[in-house]
């Protein structure tokens, strides 16, 4: 069961309850929503009450209702934002934490700000005034992602090692292919793969179904770690019957464990220092898509991106490796030696 379904008072259950049921929004972002909306009404509530901020978390919004929720002003909102971009701390269980979140995480913060009071103001119109409404969102520093090379996709592909190399092998290997969010690799059920027609379905972000095609590499590792599963599969705990990719525990492997093994390889072929994730397999596949020629509105189609803006950042990805293939040149730094010019 959701979180939010017993912690949060109603007004904020209910916008909760709309976001994830009518907008099909997903639990995980959900969960982000209800956390963020948290931490904003804790602060108004010690703030208004002249609670000490060092103890924010463990301030109660039991109280929070419509007539709270419309009575605040655009003056705390900025009080707010000021408040987490020095006071806040970013590891809340470390004791040598640094505090201040980044402009990244307060333009998320906002953003579950602005979708609560348009809910309220547009949607239901139970509160009258918006009081985000003219307020921007911080701006972020928009920077590339990182991903591996080629070669180095290869070398993580070949180090693959352990108990469970076959079934990790196929989830590199689909991620590598495919550029899946992990999300989306953790929810692959056994009726998602069509191996007659060489085709995945892939649930995406708010719940939209897309077809991903499956090439050699693809299918040759799903039909070996087949073979493997068959041994897991009377393990499988019966809520979790359908299941693809299954953990020692007989459950779906979850986006944490997929994260965490990714990493593991990723370590094993001496790639852990490039920063590199799950989530960053994702951009390999996608910026080794656009190197080899593939359209940019068909990578957008694999990736079940949106907006084609989101997509069109690999060809910016390629044009730095441009110039840094341009700079590395031996070459790049012999001039013309002037002095024998005729004067």
């Amino acid at each position: 069961m959701a979180k939010y379904l017993d912690e949060a008072p109603m007004v904020l259950k209910e916008f909760l309850v709309y976001m994830e049921s009518i907008l099909g929004r997903s639990p995980q972002t959900v969960s982000e929503y209800y956390l963020d909306l948290r931490t904003f009404f804790r602060y108004i509530v010690a703030t208004r009450s002249s609670l000490p901020l060092d103890d924010l978390d463990s301030v109660s919004i039991d109280g929070i209702d419509l007539d709270l929720a419309s009575s605040v002003t655009q003056s705390e909102i900025y009080e707010y934002l000021l408040y987490i971009s020095r006071q806040r701390p970013r590891f809340h269980n470390s004791a040598a934490t640094t505090y201040g979140n980044t402009a990244k995480t307060r333009a998320r913060k906002m953003s579950s700000l602005r979708a609560f009071y348009k809910y309220y103001c547009d949607k239901t119109r139970k509160i009258a005034v918006n009081p985000v409404v003219n307020i921007d969102i911080p701006k972020t520093r928009k920077s590339l992602p990182k991903f591996l090379s080629l070669n180095e996709s290869v070398k993580l592909l070949e180090n693959v090692d352990g108990e469970y190399a076959v079934r990790d092998y196929c989830i590199l290997t689909i991620f590598l292919n495919c550029g899946l969010r992990v999300s989306e690799l953790a929810g692959i059920s056994v009726q998602d793969i069509n191996r007659d027609d060489r085709l995945l379905r892939v649930l995406g972000k708010g719940n939209k179904e897309r077809m991903v095609y499956l090439n050699d590499a693809c299918l040759d590792a799903i039909r070996e770690y087949d073979e493997k599963r068959r041994d897991d599969v009377p393990r499988l705990k019966p809520a979790h019957k359908n299941a693809y990719f299954i953990s020692r525990n007989g459950t779906r492997l979850s986006v944490v464990r997929i994260k965490e093994l990714v990493k593991e390889h990723l370590d094993r072929a001496g790639l852990g220092q490039k920063h590199a994730s799950a989530h960053k397999l994702r951009h390999t596949a996608a910026t080794l898509m656009y190197q080899n020629g593939v359209d940019v509105r068909t990578i957008k189609e694999v990736l079940g991106h949106e907006n084609l803006d989101t997509t069109a950042i690999y060809t910016h990805i390629v044009s730095d490796n441009l110039r840094e293939a341009a700079e590395r040149n031996p070459l790049a730094a012999v001039k013309r030696d002037k002095s024998n010019d005729q004067q």
